[in-house]
């Protein structure tokens, strides 16, 4: 590996405020903010817009878009127009 090239890679903590939700991994992403962690030390924080707490498809919150149906019933409703 090249030396000077790479951005340190250290411990992280990444935080999903609107679930309440963070963990501790390894990152290359850096932060001016810290967080003191349970095992006692301080991490840099990264507040994310969204995790695997609060997304949709892993809460099971998803809705499946039935867009045949929406095809199908635009087609019903307006012809299949002039070509």
């Amino acid at each position: 590996m090249k030396s000077g090239i790479h951005p340190p890679y250290g411990p992280v903590v990444f935080r999903d405020r609107a679930a309440g939700f963070a963990f501790l991994t390894r990152s290359t992403m850096t932060s001016d903010r810290t967080v003191e962690w349970e095992d006692g030390e301080v991490y840099p924080v990264v507040d994310v817009e969204i995790s695997s707490a609060s997304h949709p498809f892993y809460t099971g919150t998803a809705r499946v878009v039935d867009t045949a149906g929406r095809v199908e019933r635009f087609e019903r409703r307006y012809g299949r127009g002039a070509r």
